[in-house]
């Protein structure tokens, strides 16, 4: 794949924090890897699969915007670990609203809960600042807020949608799913 050298240092600054933050590492593939992620630029967006796919395994990471932030790849990374957007959670009606009114029509699927059996928040609470959160107005067909967080305080001090990195969370999340620290 084709990317600038910049772009190139941002993916690496990315799975350096995987590396540095939890146990999961990122190898270079060999020739007897049947299961792979495979960054690609070559399709319009930024996205992943949820979870292990078998094969190559797309994370795409179109040049420009999904390249400007180490978290938004971060974000698409830990989508391809098995992780859904944190306003998908199934108890996130007591923490966040969701404004169906103003989301384009079609985009509806990105703001569905997932079924409790499904989705496992593994112990950890509610992430405002989780990589994986949305911003306040994604996907909004009329600039009004499709995500507000509940309660005053919230309000005022909360910041949905981050792509600056993994969130203490996040780490958290990661280390529980992947049994870091634990000897197998």
């Amino acid at each position: 794949m084709a990317r600038g050298s910049d772009e190139k240092e941002m993916i690496r600054s990315a799975i350096a924090d995987y590396h540095k933050l939890t146990c999961i590492k990122f190898v270079p593939r060999t020739s007897a890897d049947r299961d792979y992620i495979y960054f690609n630029n070559g399709n319009t967006g930024c996205w992943s699969s949820v979870g292990r796919v078998g094969g190559r395994q797309e994370v795409n990471l179109q040049s420009g915007g999904c390249l400007s932030k180490k978290g938004t790849i971060e974000h698409e990374m830990m989508h391809a670990l098995g992780f859904l957007h944190e306003q998908n959670r199934s108890d996130r009606d007591k923490f966040i609203t969701v404004n169906y009114n103003n989301i384009q029509s079609g985009r509806e699927n990105n703001f569905e809960k997932a079924k409790k059996d499904y989705a496992d928040a593994l112990g950890v609470g509610y992430d405002y600042r989780s990589v994986m959160h949305y911003s306040p107005n994604s996907f909004s067909r009329n600039n009004l807020p499709t995500i507000e967080p509940k309660g005053r305080l919230h309000q005022v001090f909360v910041t949905l949608g981050q792509r600056e990195g993994l969130s203490r969370k996040d780490i958290q999340k990661i280390k529980k799913m992947y049994k870091c620290g634990k000897k197998k």
